[in-house]
């Protein structure tokens, strides 16, 4: 792990520290709408009033995001600008384009994105050269036995993989580059979905891999039951506490996430909007 690159990150950055979580923002930018996997509890909509990952009021092109960011920034204080769907990051080649334009125009920004990790060890050297200074990583099970509960379909180089094969490409890739670009000087933080039931006696499991692979950071988010895991129940705020707890014996947790929308821009908590929010004058 890169300490001191680690260290400035979790100073300014409002999804690395709790401290920070709500006296600076961070812009994400809807330009990428395609994904390559199923997560079994995922539904990614256009739509104004959910505030939860893989939703968006439209799509942005980049010519648009980049507008946009420039817009923000003059508006309120901004840190991060980041890329988290409404689909997957880097199933969308605009987002490296974007961060290209991004870091050349704003240098100061920390450019941050969000993936499911599928072509992340294949994309790791663009990713590093395009300035990408953290990435989420979403691991929610390196036991095949569950993984293949909570992944139905995985597209990778061309061919469509189902059940316990979509499992194991998933997890191969999403390990292979998380070590990538950590090697790279990328600072990685790991989001697992906890699934009670499922999953929540594996998360410790899954820290302790992750974290030999370079990890730097995890966060554990709730389910949100949608799709074919709408009957799974919620968990609570107890079994919550209960995990991350385990988990924080192996890496360090970030606990304030309010698993934001793909559109979302502002102080997560305080001065927090999205897109259908915006006045038409903004563009």
């Amino acid at each position: 792990m890169n300490e001191s690159k680690f260290a400035h990150i979790t100073r300014v950055h409002p999804c690395f520290n709790e401290k920070m979580h709500d006296k600076v923002g961070r812009v994400h930018l809807p330009i990428a709408p395609r994904c390559n996997i199923q997560c079994n509890f995922c539904t990614r909509e256009l739509n104004k009033c959910e505030h939860r990952p893989g939703v968006s009021s439209r799509i942005m092109t980049v010519e648009e995001a980049v507008t946009h960011v420039a817009k923000v920034i003059k508006e309120m204080p901004i840190s991060v600008v980041g890329v988290a769907g409404p689909g997957d990051a880097l199933a969308n080649p605009e987002t490296l384009e974007f961060f290209r334009i991004i870091d050349k125009k704003f240098p100061d920004l920390i450019k941050c994105m969000s993936t499911n990790g599928l072509l992340l060890a294949d994309l790791a050297e663009e990713v590093a050269e395009a300035k990408i200074s953290t990435i989420t990583v979403t691991v929610n099970a390196i036991d095949p036995e569950i993984g293949e509960k909570i992944y139905s379909r995985a597209v990778y180089d061309g061919k469509v993989y189902e059940g316990e094969e979509a499992f194991k490409i998933i997890s191969q890739k999403q390990l292979e580059g998380i070590e990538k670009v950590s090697k790279l000087g990328v600072v990685v933080k790991v989001n697992s979905v906890l699934i009670p039931g499922l999953n929540d006696e594996h998360i410790e499991d899954i820290a302790r891999e992750v974290k030999k692979r370079g990890a730097s950071l995890m966060n554990v988010i709730p389910l949100i039951p949608l799709h074919k895991m709408k009957d799974y129940p919620k968990p609570g705020c107890e079994e919550l506490s209960t995990v991350r707890d385990n988990v924080e014996e192996v890496l360090p947790v970030f606990r304030a996430c309010t698993q934001c929308r793909a559109d979302a821009y502002g102080v997560p908590g305080k001065e927090d909007k999205h897109l259908d929010m915006t006045p038409a004058s903004h563009y």
